[in-house]
Order: C-alpha cells, then structure tokens, then sequence
C-alpha cells in the first residue's frame, strides 16, 4: 500500500550569483580575459575602460537599483526574470551548465592530428578499397600515446559488424606492419618491446654493432632490461661492461611513447602569475598582475535609456518589455563588476596571509625554510572558508624573484624533528632528493637506507613515507636507479 507523506526540512542552496562568483574565483589569469570577453559579448551594458564621473542618468540608476517601490507599476521586480537571464551564465543546475568547464584547457592552435597523419600516410600505399577500410579500422585503435592495446581478435569482429569485412589474423597483421612503417617510429605497436625493436630496426646503420647488440637485448633479455638485471644480460647475450652499457644507453634514448610526439596536439603551458611580490629593502609588496584587474564600467548609453522610461509617461506593454531587458543587463553588468572587484580582494587576502605565513621562505627563497601549512592555516587567518582558500590556491601563482611559483607549492603537511619542531615535508623532500642526487649510481641507496640516513638528520620518518615521497618525486627504486 503506498502512502504519501509530507516534511520539512532545512537545506543550504547556493544563488546563481555566488555559483558565479565562485566560478570566477577560481579561474586563472590566463582565462580571465576569454572569461571578460564572453561577459562583454552577452552584455551590452558592460564595457572596457574606467568608470566615469556619474551623471544624473547613473545616480538615476543607481536610486533605482537600490530602492525600488514594488508599488509602482513601472517598476520591474529582478525576481520575474533571473531566472531566464543568468542561464546565459552557465551555471550549475542549468540545461547550459557543463560541469567540463571548470577543467577547460586553454585554446591551442590547430594542427593535424596524429589520426590524420597516419591516414595521409595510409592513403600512399596504394590498397584497394577493402584493404584500406581494415587499415583505418587499425589506425583508428591506436591509442593516443601510440600503442594498439585492443585485441586483434576484436578489431577483427569490429571490422565483421561494423564494415561487413570478414578478415582474418593474418591479414590483419599484414597490413599492421604496414602501418608499423609509418612516421613516428614505432606507432602502431602492441607493447613497449615491440615499439622499441621497431625504431632500432629502422636504425640508420642497422649494422652498427651496438645495434645490433641492443636488439639482441630486446628479442632475447627484455624482462631483465626493465629490470636492470646488467649481469644477467651480460652471461646471456656475451657481452662485456663496454658493450652492455652502449647498448643500453642506445635503447634508453629512444621514445617509449610514439604517439606523444606527432599528434599535433602536444600542451605547452605558460604559467601567467597573478601575483607580483616585490623585495624592497625588506619592504614586501605584492600586486595583483595586470590582466586580473581589468578596467570595466557599464554603458552610459544603456544608463541613459533606463533613465529615459523612468522619466517617460506612458505605460505601454512594449516600452514595460524594453524597460525589462535594459535594466536586466544594468543588474547583470554591476553585479559581475562587483564580483571582479571582490575577487581581487579575495586574492589580495588571501595571498597576503600566505607571505606572511611564509615569510622566511620568501626572503632568500630556501626551500627548507618553509613551514608546514594547511589550508586551514590561511583561512583562519582571512576569517574565510577552507573551500574559498582552495579554490584561490588551486590554480594562481606568484612571480618572486626566484621564480614563479603555484600557490599550491606553498602548503605542505608537517614533519617532527628530534627537537620537537614541525618541519615541512617539502624540506623532507629535499633533503631526500639531495640525497638519491648524491648517491652512487652503481649502488643506489634502499628505501632501508634512506630512511636511516634520515633519521640521522633528526627527521622521525617512517619507511612507508619515504617511499611515499619517493614516489611524489617520481624517483624509481633503487634497482630501477642502478647504473652501468
């Protein structure tokens, strides 16, 4: 038996305009002008360039703006249109919104695609209809680091369903060799081995005793080359110290990731600061760049026809209706200029508790002077939300004269000494890193070792941690570090 039932309850729902803000607060400066450009685009009544003296249209506009008389029939409620207006913001909760927008990637320039090379290369060979479907069918699972991972078997049933090509194994891998021809070397493999025996056979000097030593390592010993096991490549392949390491050198050269290479669409990313700290005489400033304090001010002209119905006597639907979209705009435009102001003072804050938090870091740059710091640290002390720290640091740096560094960089968790002090885990990191930089290659120091090294610094680390952070600092094993 089904019944209905009615309750209560209290629940916290972000408006659109602090989704907004919140969206705005985390984009970096590298975005931010793109992110202007779409509100300048939306909005008419929002322009570039410095607010100018009010006339009586702006202060017209203004009274309005703040006291509005729900008794005076030409006055319009915001409340009748938000709505359909902010969904031009693409905010969560709206048909518009995609929740991909907050990890967008800057706009790159368009290139050929890895994908379109290889068909270009495809279409030299000269196949015949059947043969070159099949060859796009492989060429269309090759993944984007370069490798073919999917089983033969089932791009064979793909080929069946999908094309209505019955194939077979054989000639499958016929036509894959082909393609195993093509630019960059080694495209099209199904594992590491073959993508490296490919570009060693296509090897200028296939002759060259050192290549020829280095596919023998490949065909007959790849399990202990990923291993490092120099020894038993030695006594398997009778090869001497001189040439193991030759051949081994000459393989470690070559591209593991074929695919990264000629795909067109290889990131390059500049960090923009946000921030600017200047070291005068000891005297700290920082100042936010440029580009994340861009001048914006709302149309005269849009003030002006707000002040026109305001001041006109007729009440006519048509003018009720343009009277709405104008002063729609107006709102939309003062409130994201109200929201780029808040921001920079969010970042201003925010970023100022981090100097002075890290402020013997900042004087010389010493890594090891940082101290440990959470985001709760800062929000403390700006009397803010842990999420609002968070998104301000996720995505800004600051230009030093040391460098350019993300905010992220600057909070780290903590470590005891034996004095009893809280060190950061970034000097752990450090001293570590100083440590496997300074070994000897040929016997490189244990997790076992490190940890003993130190703890004979003062630092109380377990070996668990160590390897955590060896991993941070994508440092391998020690058997993965051994050299010839």
């Amino acid at each position: 038996m089904q019944k209905l039932n009615l309750s209560q309850s209290l629940s916290q729902k972000l408006s659109p305009q602090q989704i907004q803000f919140i969206k705005l607060l985390q984009v970096p400066t590298a975005e931010l002008d793109t992110r202007i450009e779409e509100e300048l685009e939306i909005n008419p009544a929002l322009e570039e360039g410095k607010t100018e003296e009010k006339d009586s249209a702006d202060e017209d506009y203004e009274d309005n703006y703040e006291e509005e008389s729900p008794q005076d029939e030409r006055d319009v409620n915001i409340d009748d249109y938000l709505d359909d207006e902010y969904g031009g913001y693409k905010m969560q909760g709206d048909g518009n919104y995609n929740a991909d927008e907050e990890d967008r990637e800057i706009p790159i320039s368009s290139q050929s695609s890895l994908h379109e090379q290889l068909v270009s290369q495809l279409n030299f060979l000269r196949l015949d209809d059947r043969k070159k479907i099949i060859g796009e069918q492989l060429i269309g699972s090759i993944e984007n680091d370069g490798y073919i991972r999917r089983d033969l078997e089932a791009i064979i049933n793909d080929l069946a369903f999908s094309q209505n090509i019955e194939t077979d194994t054989d000639e499958l891998e016929e036509i894959l060799r082909k393609i195993q021809t093509f630019d960059p070397a080694g495209i099209a493999s199904r594992n590491l081995q073959e993508c490296l025996t490919i570009q060693l056979e296509r090897k200028d000097h296939p002759d060259d005793p050192i290549v020829r030593n280095a596919l023998r390592i490949m065909h007959d010993c790849f399990d202990e080359f990923t291993k490092k096991h120099y020894a038993k490549i030695q006594k398997r392949c009778d090869l001497n110290d001189e040439q193991t390491k030759d051949a081994v050198n000459l393989i470690t050269k070559l591209n593991p990731k074929p695919g990264g290479v000629a795909d067109g669409l290889v990131r390059t990313q500049y960090i923009i600061p946000d921030f600017m700290l200047t070291n005068t005489a000891g005297k700290f400033e920082i100042s936010l760049n440029s580009k994340n304090a861009p001048e914006l001010r709302i149309s005269r002209s849009y003030s002006e026809m707000f002040d026109a119905y305001d001041k006109s006597d007729k009440r006519d639907k048509k003018l009720k209706e343009t009277v709405t979209f104008v002063k729609q705009k107006l709102d939309a435009a003062k409130w994201f200029i109200d929201a780029i102001k808040q921001r920079q003072n969010t970042l201003l804050r925010t970023m100022e508790a981090i100097l002075q938090y890290q402020k013997e870091f900042f004087i010389d740059g010493d890594e090891t002077n940082l101290r440990p710091m959470i985001l709760k640290d800062i929000a403390e002390r700006i009397d803010m939300d842990i999420s609002t720290v968070s998104r301000v640091a996720n995505s800004k740096a600051i230009q030093t004269e040391f460098g350019v560094y993300p905010l992220k960089y600057f909070f780290s968790e903590g470590i005891s000494t034996d004095s009893g002090e809280d060190v950061s885990n970034r000097e752990v990191k450090s001293v570590l890193q100083s440590m496997v930089d300074a070994e000897d290659k040929k016997k490189p120091l244990s997790d076992d070792k490190l940890v003993k090294m130190l703890n004979g610094k003062g630092y109380n680390i377990a070996r668990r941690t160590v390897a955590k952070y060896r991993e941070q600092l994508q440092i391998p094993v020690a058997r993965l570090r051994k050299e010839l």
